[in-house]
């Protein structure tokens, strides 16, 4: 065992490291090393630094699942990982005829499939953005 030689490493040792989420013996919700979720949630610079971390594994699995995404420009490559992060990789495959479209540089009728859909009506003004993102090229 590693030897214990400032607090930081003691606290490991002693609240140990949790990935995700759980109750503590009093109830709180708790992760990573006794961070208490309920008492002091995370600040703006750890949401960002999340936030980072999750826009590079995002963007890693569209290269891997669709490799083709990575000739697009960065905002229609970004719409895409928007749409990622709202309903995964795997959600973002059930797209298959917008994907197709955009694939072959079909911009606007890569949009208008994206916008015929479920999850078009479920999330409202987010992908009515995102497919203007895909049509125009340019941030909305």
């Amino acid at each position: 065992m590693n030897p214990i030689t400032n607090l930081a490493d003691q606290l490991r040792r002693d609240e140990s490291f949790r990935q995700y989420p759980y109750r503590d013996i009093i109830g709180k919700l708790t992760i990573g090393v006794g961070r208490c979720l309920d008492d002091c949630g995370v600040t703006w610079d750890e949401a960002n630094y999340l936030l980072a971390n999750d826009i590079k594994a995002a963007t890693k699995q569209l290269s891997l699942t669709f490799p083709w995404t990575d000739a697009l420009d960065e905002i229609r490559r970004a719409a895409l990982t928007n749409i990622v992060f709202n309903c995964g990789i795997h959600g973002l495959g059930t797209f298959r005829d917008a994907l197709s479209k955009l694939q072959q540089g079909q911009y606007a009728e890569s949009a208008a499939a994206f916008l015929d859909s479920e999850w078009a009506k479920e999330v409202g003004a987010r992908a009515q953005r995102l497919a203007k993102q895909i049509e125009t090229g340019e941030w909305q």
